[in-house]
């Protein structure tokens, strides 16, 4: 399976507006995205402007298909203003002894 992690660093004046658009984004990729496993939003408890999130894909061929879909395209359009950092990390998943 595919992770893909994103840490994102909000602009104080945007955190409320920015918390309902990827919430949306989680339900919608969950939703719309048979290859979209998991979608966790997560803040943190300190800095309420700190946000990751974790998500898995059945695959890599699947997380692509994710970037290209019209919910995710809409959300980074609308977003990327109201980010002050954003880094993103991707893995491989191992569990259970592979």
């Amino acid at each position: 399976m595919f992770v893909v992690v994103v840490d994102f660093e909000i602009h104080k004046t945007h955190r409320t507006d920015f918390l309902a658009a990827v919430k949306q984004q989680s339900y919608d990729s969950l939703n719309l995205e048979a290859g979209c496993l998991r979608f966790d939003v997560c803040i943190d408890n300190d800095e309420r402007g700190k946000i990751l999130l974790y998500e898995i894909y059945a695959s890599d061929s699947e997380f692509q298909k994710h970037l290209n879909t019209a919910h995710f395209e809409a959300f980074d359009r609308i977003t990327k203003p109201m980010v002050r950092i954003k880094r993103v990390r991707t893995m491989t998943l191992h569990a259970g002894g592979e």
